[in-house]
């Protein structure tokens, strides 16, 4: 099964988060895991990781707090999971210098390399400022990238 981990969820609804609040100021890790339910400890190892990247800025102080590093339609779905999660991957060898006892004879790893680039297309071209015009919060921002993919 192919699936995102939880911090690249929680990254992608605080990447949302600060995209809606446009030019308002900045939001503390605090105010964004309270308004979310996701615990406070997680989500600023979350946002201190996409700061690292360069996906935001952060500035100390009471008036401090977390911003987006660029304009939202210059940040994609894969620029934040590839910050939290490391390289998209959906086979053991579809990394560099991944490989497994079958990779010589291997008869599916090609189509499944293919797969993966067509993965990475798909979340490449869904930026946080679409994921920010989606106002409904039916569903995770991750899941609702990954189905208006056409894979």
């Amino acid at each position: 099964m192919l699936r995102l981990s939880k911090k690249a969820d929680y990254a992608l609804i605080a990447m949302k988060h600060l995209a809606l609040r446009g030019d308002r100021g900045s939001s503390s890790a605090r105010e964004i895991a309270e308004q979310y339910d996701i615990p406070i400890e997680l989500m600023a190892k979350v946002l201190q990781r996409l700061v690292r990247r360069g996906l935001l800025a952060s500035q100390q102080g009471t008036h401090g707090g977390y911003q987006l590093g660029r304009r939202p339609a210059q940040i994609s779905v894969a620029d934040v999971i590839q910050a939290i999660d490391g390289p998209v991957t959906v086979t053991a060898c579809s990394t560099d210098g991944g490989t497994c006892d079958q990779f010589s004879k291997c008869n599916v790893r090609d189509p499944l390399w293919r797969v993966r680039e067509r993965i990475l297309t798909a979340l490449g071209e869904c930026t946080i400022a679409e994921l920010a015009a989606d106002a409904a919060p039916a569903m995770s921002p991750v899941r609702t990238a990954v189905l208006h993919s056409n894979l």
